[in-house]
């Protein structure tokens, strides 16, 4: 998953701190184990912007944003599979999705993340938009046991 045969040494995934499917799966990946350490910051916040600011941050709410340590930059389903990559029960199911064989389930899982995640942002149905107080975690929340 290096591009052009540049080593990863670590990763940083954008995630959408309002989304409680994000923040799910938040917790997961900081439950498992790394073969590649995670940094996990919310999307379009100050740390986030001030870390990378040639990012488009209204992008990174839209769809989740995997940066590399040497400026490699994955969204959406190549973010999907990089995360898998990095960890060490999912490695070998990360290398199948980037196959053009796997690949139409990456998509479907991004899909169904997607499609989820607007049922639960328009709540209500159209022209209803769930109101979002504040982040629904910040980078201090604990992992569930």
């Amino acid at each position: 998953m290096a591009a052009a045969g540049v080593a990863v040494r670590h990763l940083t995934v954008l995630y959408d701190a309002d989304c409680p499917l994000c923040v799910h799966i938040r917790h997961w990946l900081l439950g498992r184990r790394w073969l590649v350490p995670l940094r996990l910051i919310p999307a379009a916040s100050f740390e986030a912007r001030r870390r990378f600011p040639q990012l488009d941050h209204e992008s990174t709410l839209r769809e989740i944003t995997v940066v590399g340590d040497s400026g490699q930059v994955w969204r959406g389903t190549d973010a999907f599979i990089v995360c898998l990559w990095a960890l060490a029960e999912h490695r070998p199911r990360a290398n199948w999705l980037a196959t053009a064989a796997g690949r139409p389930f990456a998509r479907a899982a991004m899909y169904t993340a997607s499609a989820w995640r607007q049922a639960v942002r328009t709540e209500g149905g159209p022209g209803n938009e769930a109101e979002l107080e504040g982040p629904a975690c910040d980078d201090h929340c604990p992992v569930p046991r």
